[in-house]
């Protein structure tokens, strides 16, 4: 998702995708261990959306 999506939506559904992030991050590690992950570079795109929806939430608290 882009920054400009990520900056209209309120601190509940930031929150909200922040652990639907959570949750896709840890299928894909588990995924990576038992050696069904195709695309590697989703854990690195995940791993930045997580950090942009925090900075995200600190700036709006």
């Amino acid at each position: 998702m882009e920054l400009k999506q990520l900056k209209a939506k309120s601190a509940a559904e930031l929150q909200a995708h922040l652990t639907d992030l959570h949750k896709e991050r840890f299928s894909l590690r588990m995924q990576k261990a038992t050696g069904q992950l195709a695309k590697t570079h989703d854990i690195r795109r995940v791993r930045r959306e997580i950090a942009r929806v925090n900075m995200l939430l600190g700036q709006k608290k």
